[in-house]
C-alpha cells in the first residue's frame, strides 16, 4: 500500500471530523485511525502532524488528539487614529522598499545593488559559518566594538590610516551609515552629497533629520570648487562621498581631484564619509588607495562593506575615524545594537583571511567584466544613440544611461516592468532636480546570456511613442 496514499486518507478523514465537531473535542486515537485505514503508525503520526501545523488539531501528550481552538473571527478594527499620531511619512521610504524589492521570477532583473546568486561564494560562507557555529566561544560575548582580528583586516586593507583600534564592525554599511550620520551629525544639520548620490544616503539623512545640499559631480567624481564653496554657503560639517566606482553613476574621483577635495574638507573644519563599498568589485586595472590612508589629521570617516562584494545576508561592515570622532562612532554603535553576533563576525575572519577570498576575487572580476562587457554589446545593438554618451565605469555594479530629452525615467521603468525587465529610474537618486534623465542598470543581476534580450525589451520601451 503506497504511505502517501494512507496519509492522505487519514488526513482527509481526521477534517472531517475537525469539520463536525467542536473546539476541545477528542479525535480518533492513533490506534483507531491504523486499524480503521490500515496504516502504519508512523503513517498516522505524520498526518495528525500535518494538521497541526495548520492549526486544525492539537496533541496532548498522554491524553490524545484534539479539535484545536477556532481562530478569532477577524473583527473591524479602526486603526484611522495613527494617521494623526504618525504624522507624515519619511521622505524617500517608498523608493527605498522599491530598490530592494526582488523582481518578479519571470522578470529580467538590471536593477538592484547585490550580486546575482551564481556569482556569491555561499560554498566557502557557508563551510566558514558551519565551523564558526560549533565552536561555543563565538556565542559568548565580544568585545562590544568587534573582533581584535577582524577590525585589524579592516584596518590592514585601508593601507595606513586607520588601527584597529580605530574601527568598529557594525551589521552592514546602511547601519554604519545611519550611524555616522546621527552621532557626527544633529537634526537640522547640513549634510553635502555628491549629486546624483546613494538612495540609501539620501534615506538615512532624512531619517536623522538632516538637511541635504547636493554637490555636483561629473565622470571625475565631486567638483572641488562646488565642494568648496557648498561649505562655505552652508556651514556644513560633513561631506558623504563615494571616491571609487559611485552608486549610481560609477564615476571614480580622479587623481587630480583627490587633494583639493581634502583640502576643501579640511578648510571647512569637516569630516568626510567615504563610503568604500566597491572596495572590492574592480575590473580594470588597480583601484586608487582609499581617502582615508592619506588622511593625517582625523577629516576622513571610513565605512566599508562585505555584502556588495560577497552576498547580502553577509551583513558585515566596518566604520572607523580617528580621535573622538571615532570614540563618539563606537559609542552610538553600542547605543544601536551593542555588538555584532560572534559566529558572522568568526566566519567573516576566516573567510577573508584564508585562500577562497582570493579566489572570489579574481572569479568576481572576469564575471563582473564579462556582464558589463555583454550589456554594453547588447545597448549598441539596440540603443547605440544612447551609448555615445554613456560613461563606461572602471568596477562597480552600475551603468548611468542617459536618456533622450524630455523622457520620463520614472514612466519608462514602470513600462519596462510591464514588458519583463526591471530597471531604476534616476530621479530618485538626486537631493533636487536632476539636470537629466537617466536609468541605472545594473549587469550583475542577471546572466550574461540574457542581457541582448533585456536590453531589446527596453528600446521597444523606449521607442514608444510619449503618450
Amino acid at each position: 500500500m503506497n504511505d502517501g496514499n494512507a496519509t492522505d486518507r487519514v488526513i482527509q478523514d481526521l477534517r472531517r471530523s475537525v469539520a463536525a465537531a467542536g473546539p476541545g473535542t477528542r479525535l480518533p486515537s492513533v490506534r483507531e485511525l491504523t486499524g480503521r485505514h490500515r496504516a502504519s503508525p508512523v503513517t498516522v503520526a505524520e498526518a495528525i502532524r500535518h494538521l497541526v501545523r495548520e492549526g486544525l488539531v492539537e496533541t496532548r501528550p498522554g491524553r490524545g488528539t484534539y479539535v484545536a481552538a477556532r481562530a478569532a473571527e477577524p473583527r473591524t478594527v479602526d486603526l484611522s487614529w495613527q494617521t494623526v499620531a504618525l504624522g507624515p511619512r519619511r521622505p524617500g521610504d517608498e523608493q527605498l522598499q522599491a530598490l530592494l524589492a526582488l523582481p518578479p521570477a519571470e522578470a529580467i532583473p538590471l536593477s538592484g545593488g547585490y550580486l546575482d546568486p551564481e556569482l556569491q561564494p555561499a560554498a566557502a560562507l557557508g563551510a566558514a559559518l558551519t565551523r564558526a557555529a560549533r565552536q561555543p566561544a563565538s556565542w559568548q560575548r565580544g568585545p562590544v566594538e568587534g573582533r581584535a582580528d577582524l577590525r585589524a583586516w579592516f584596518a590592514r586593507e585601508i593601507g595606513g590610516g586607520l588601527r584597529a583600534e580605530d574601527m568598529a564592525i557594525c551589521p552592514g554599511g546602511q547601519a554604519a551609515l545611519s550611524t555616522a550620520l546621527r552621532a557626527l551629525a544633529a537634526p537640522g544639520d547640513a549634510l553635502l552629497v555628491e549629486s546624483p548620490t546613494y538612495l540609501g544616503a539620501l534615506a538615512a539623512a532624512e531619517a536623522a533629520g538632516l538637511r541635504v545640499v547636493p554637490v555636483p559631480a561629473d565622470a571625475d567624481g565631486v567638483r572641488p570648487d562646488h565642494l568648496a564653496a557648498a561649505f562655505a554657503r552652508t556651514g556644513a560639517r560633513l561631506f558623504y562621498c563615494q571616491p571609487l566606482y559611485a552608486n549610481p553613476h560609477g564615476a571614480t574621483l580622479a587623481a587630480h581631484r583627490r587633494t583639493p577635495v581634502a583640502e576643501a574638507v579640511r578648510d571647512a573644519g569637516a569630516f568626510l564619509i567615504e563610503d568604500d563599498y566597491a572596495r572590492d568589485l574592480t575590473i580594470d586595472g588597480p583601484a586608487p588607495p582609499p581617502l582615508a590612508a592619506d588622511d593625517r589629521d582625523g577629516h576622513v570617516v571610513y565605512l566599508r562593506s562585505l555584502t556588495k562584494s560577497a552576498a547580502p545576508g553577509l551583513r558585515v561592515a566596518a566604520i572607523g575615524a580617528l580621535g573622538p570622532a571615532g570614540a563618539r562612532l563606537r559609542a552610538a554603535r553600542l547605543l544601536d545594537d551593542f555588538f555584532v553576533a560572534g559566529p558572522l563576525q568568526q566566519a567573516t575572519i576566516e573567510f577573508v583571511t584564508a585562500p577562497a577570498w582570493a579566489r572570489h576575487h579574481r572569479a568576481l572580476r572576469t564575471a563582473l567584466r564579462d556582464r558589463r562587457e555583454a550589456l554594453l554589446t547588447a545597448l549598441r545593438r539596440h540603443l547605440p544613440d544612447l551609448v555615445d554618451r554613456l560613461p563606461v565605469p572602471r568596477g562597480g555594479l552600475h551603468l548611468w544611461l542617459p536618456l533622450p530629452e524630455g523622457t520620463d525615467d520614472v514612466a519608462v521603468a514602470t513600462a519596462a516592468a510591464a514588458e519583463g525587465v526591471v530597471v531604476f529610474p534616476g530621479r530618485p537618486w538626486y537631493a533636487a532636480e536632476p539636470p537629466a534623465a537617466h536609468l541605472r542598470l545594473t549587469y550583475a543581476a542577471a546572466p550574461p546570456e540574457l542581457m541582448d534580450e533585456a536590453v531589446r525589451r527596453l528600446a521597444r520601451v523606449l521607442r514608444r511613442p510619449a503618450g
